[in-house]
């Protein structure tokens, strides 16, 4: 009897498993059909009038349009001000959800989120100084990278907080996860010190030129931005999903990880550069955008599980599509002005981020 009892027992999870997995490769099919949606409305969306349908069309079928004049402007306008914006959105969603999901699984708080190391802090640290600081004390790194020192200047500024976190948190080749989160905090703290230091400094234009650039916007892709920071995103969001099976083993305990084979500093050090070189080149072009990191990885956990091996795909394309929603909210609320897309991002999320923290109090129960 008591092997029968066990045998269903295992049985029951196996079948249990395989309605998650079902349901899980479900749910990623139906959000690669709403990102191909998202980012057919973003290439048709604006205030301007360009048709994209009629651009893509004329390219497809070679048609030779009636009005040269007016199907050059709609091809400048959707080839090269659309389509980088739209790709920059998909690459920084995809990055911001995935690091989040990344981070939460590494800490085992669904309320983790990337700027606890500090990433977010150091990026825009080093945006900042080159924005007051450009014409002055950093004008030969201005000189000699023109548009690109911006984003170079804060993927550089964060990549050197991640180096330096990752040197105090780890001693005799193994990385506290408890010391990283506080030195995380400290050095987050210390970088925005720095930064308010450099706003005191400002003048006007550099005030709203930082304002701006805190708030978070897509307004500023172009193809060699992307050409800059989208290998390093791709090549982090190509390493991320190797790290699924490690971080479900990680959620038991780092000791009982070890005891199953995971190479648990290994699993540490690659997800903290994974996710340090993802949200600093992300950072680097668009500014501060909030929540994402937060609100979508926990979002698919309640349709989908646990499981990172699915998690951490769906979280890229949901990011990407959500991304993209918020972008063609920006550019057409206010339209023909735009709205920065960190407003949009936190009107959106700040309430379910506290929805996710009265649940876990137990306050609400919806």
């Amino acid at each position: 009897m008591a092997e029968q009892s066990i045998a269903g027992s295992t049985g029951m999870a196996m079948a249990a498993d395989s309605d998650r997995s079902a349901r899980a490769r479900l749910v990623i099919a139906l959000l690669c059909l709403a990102l191909a949606l998202c980012v057919f409305l973003s290439l048709t969306s604006g205030a301007s009038d360009a048709s994209a349908v009629r651009v893509i069309r004329d390219w497809l079928t070679g048609a030779v349009p009636a009005d040269a004049a007016h199907a050059a402007r709609d091809q400048l306008i959707v080839y090269d001000i659309r389509m980088p914006r739209v790709l920059l959105g998909v690459l920084i969603g995809a990055a911001l959800s995935v690091s989040g999901a990344v981070m939460q699984g590494l800490f085992r708080n669904p309320l983790a989120d990337p700027g606890l190391i500090g990433v977010s802090a150091g990026s825009s640290l080093g945006a900042v100084a080159i924005i007051v600081l450009g014409t002055t004390w950093l004008a030969p790194v201005t000189l000699a990278f023109g548009t690109l020192a911006l984003p170079l200047a804060a993927f550089f500024g964060g990549l050197s907080v991640t180096l330096l976190l990752y040197a105090i948190a780890t001693r005799q080749g193994r990385t506290s996860v408890a010391t990283m989160l506080l030195a995380g905090l400290a050095l987050a703290a210390l970088a925005m010190a720095l930064t308010g230091i450099l706003i005191f400094m400002a003048d006007d234009r550099q005030l709203r030129d930082l304002t701006f650039w805190q708030l978070g916007s897509l307004a500023g892709a172009t193809w060699p931005k992307i050409g800059t920071v989208g290998p390093v995103i791709v090549l982090a969001l190509a390493a991320m999903p190797f790290l699924s099976h490690g971080l479900n083993a990680l959620a038991l305990g780092e000791a009982t990880a070890g005891h199953l084979g995971i190479p648990v500093q290994r699993l540490k050090y690659t997800a903290i550069v994974g996710v340090s070189a993802a949200v600093g080149a992300s950072v680097a072009v668009s500014g501060g955008i909030g929540f994402i990191g937060i609100v979508v990885p926990h979002l698919l956990r309640l349709a989908i599980g646990p499981d990172n091996r699915y998690l951490l795909p769906a979280s890229a394309l949901l990011g990407a599509s959500l991304l993209l929603l918020a972008d063609a909210v920006a550019r057409t609320i206010v339209a023909p002005a735009e709205l920065p897309i960190g407003i949009v991002t936190a009107v959106a999320g700040a309430p379910f981020f506290l929805w996710i923290l009265l649940r876990k109090r137990g306050i609400v129960d919806l």
